[in-house]
């Protein structure tokens, strides 16, 4: 993916703040930028996390990420350094970022018990 969303100067000031790093309790991550990328094309773009390109990878691998580190506060942490940057207010502003974890219920298909159409006749 050549287009990034994070200029080097910005990524060199969140890069110790991100979990995966050698020496970090837990897997080494792979491609911390290909992820944070990832997560800012969710939020810049409004979009559902199927649509995410397969660039950055498998969807359901990001979103599961993505709210492991939500659960963690690593989002507040770099969201407020990038907060410093007046090219990030759109990230801030359109969707809010609470929004990207919440995901639509699944409704379940219900069928009628066959004792309670029994009881019925």
């Amino acid at each position: 993916m050549a287009r990034r969303n994070l200029r080097n100067d910005q990524w060199a000031r969140i890069e110790p703040m991100l979990p995966g790093k050698a020496g970090d309790r837990g897997r080494t991550a792979k491609d911390n930028r290909l992820f944070v990328d990832a997560v800012l094309w969710i939020a810049r773009a409004g979009a559902p996390w199927r649509d995410l390109p397969e660039a950055f990878g498998l969807w359901n691998s990001v979103y599961k990420r993505f709210s492991r580190w939500s659960n963690a506060g690593v989002w507040h942490r770099v969201f407020a350094e990038l907060a410093q940057d007046a090219d990030f207010e759109e990230v801030f502003s359109i969707p809010p970022l609470s929004e990207l974890t919440s995901m639509p219920p699944v409704l379940k298909k219900t069928a009628a018990k066959r004792s309670a159409a029994r009881v019925a006749d």
